[in-house]
């Protein structure tokens, strides 16, 4: 597939500049990190897709110093600033293709934001990166639903991405999940509402 969908070519624009200004203090360690920490996940190659400018794989480099970290993004801007901390490619996740499997495919409000006609073609990608795990965080919602996004038509989408993915890949084994509550004293400022799950390959 070569021809963007319509929310991959609005996060291709400069919308994703002022996306980066809202979200770059984010300490994903007290996050992501600390699901996996807790979870006593132990990965030496991780990749991420729709990396943005490398938070999430920050943490990761952070906690296991020796992991092989990888991005896959689609804006240049984001693109440039991943690439000098991580091995990364400025791609669509639609059209990224690689022989390579990682310890942990992770992927982070990015699902609400894909075309939902996609989805299934997202699952079969994460489902085949990964040799170990799949970390997914994302907005949940119990049925499918569509909503506004900063004045946005279509292009934020909150449904049950986990049930979905399990559904197609039954033989996965749930790990753990969780909550992060915008609302704790704890992560106030550092996160917003979003549902995080593990599951580990068979």
């Amino acid at each position: 597939m070569n021809n963007l969908t319509e929310q991959e070519a609005f996060w291709k624009s400069t919308f994703t500049k002022d996306y980066i200004k809202r979200n770059k203090n984010y300490n994903r360690i007290a996050t992501i990190g600390k699901d996996l920490l807790e979870n006593k996940i132990n990965i030496t190659s991780a990749i991420e897709l729709g990396a943005n400018i490398g938070l999430n794989l920050d943490a990761l480099k952070k906690i296991y110093t020796n992991c092989e970290t990888f991005g896959v993004e689609i804006n240049k801007y984001a693109f440039k600033i991943l690439k000098k901390k991580h091995n990364a490619v400025n791609k669509s996740i639609l059209n990224f293709q690689t022989k390579k499997t990682f310890d942990l495919v992770m992927i982070s409000g990015v699902l609400i934001h894909q075309d939902p006609s996609k989805l299934n073609e997202i699952y079969r990608l994460l489902n085949k990166l990964s040799k170990k795990y799949i970390y997914m965080n994302e907005y949940f919602n119990p049925s499918p639903v569509t909503l506004d996004y900063h004045g946005e038509k279509n292009k934020l989408f909150k449904r049950d991405f986990a049930k979905e993915l399990w559904n197609k890949f039954p033989k996965l084994e749930l790990v753990n999940y969780g909550f992060h509550w915008k609302e704790d004293p704890f992560q106030k400022g550092n996160y917003d509402n979003a549902n995080w799950f593990i599951f580990k390959k068979k």
